[in-house]
């Protein structure tokens, strides 16, 4: 089944809230391998000038992920997920992340078109704190493999 492509254009409800902590920062961090004192140590991040520990700029994978579901579950999407692989992602950062944000997420559907078989579905979202100050954009794109099998 093709995706709906009536959903190009279609603006998704803003996630539910995600506090940043720095437990999670720390956590990320880790789990990336960068030791940047900036993210595990409110001393070092404030001697750069920031209030509290900052977040890899990677971090809004976190947030990226939360939406990515949101969207892709939608059984009005029509998208296969078994058949899907990750083509692209993209963040513009208005500020970095940080420890004490609350963060939402307003996705919405960009483009779908086909090619060589192949669905290729763009989506973008807008990543805020709850008060309405800009943090992120993140554009991705998720390529839904064709089942047609290619002559050899």
């Amino acid at each position: 089944m093709p995706i709906n492509l009536d959903f190009v254009g279609r603006t998704l409800p803003p996630s539910e809230p995600y506090e940043v902590s720095r437990e999670k920062i720390r956590e990320f961090a880790e789990a990336i391998g960068d030791n940047n004192a900036a993210y595990t140590s409110i001393e070092a991040a404030r001697s750069l000038g920031y209030v509290d520990v900052v977040a890899p700029p990677t971090f809004a994978i976190v947030m990226a992920m939360r939406l990515h579901h949101a969207l892709v579950r939608n059984p009005e999407l029509g998208l296969d997920y078994s058949r899907v692989v990750h083509g692209e992602q993209q963040f513009v950062h208005h500020r970095p992340i940080g420890a004490g944000d609350v963060l939402v997420g307003t996705p919405r559907v960009d483009d779908i078109k086909t090619r060589g078989g192949n669905d290729m579905l763009t989506w973008s979202a807008d990543i805020a704190t709850v008060e309405g100050e800009p943090v992120c954009r993140l554009t991705s794109t998720l390529v839904s493999r064709g089942t047609a099998v290619a002559a050899s």
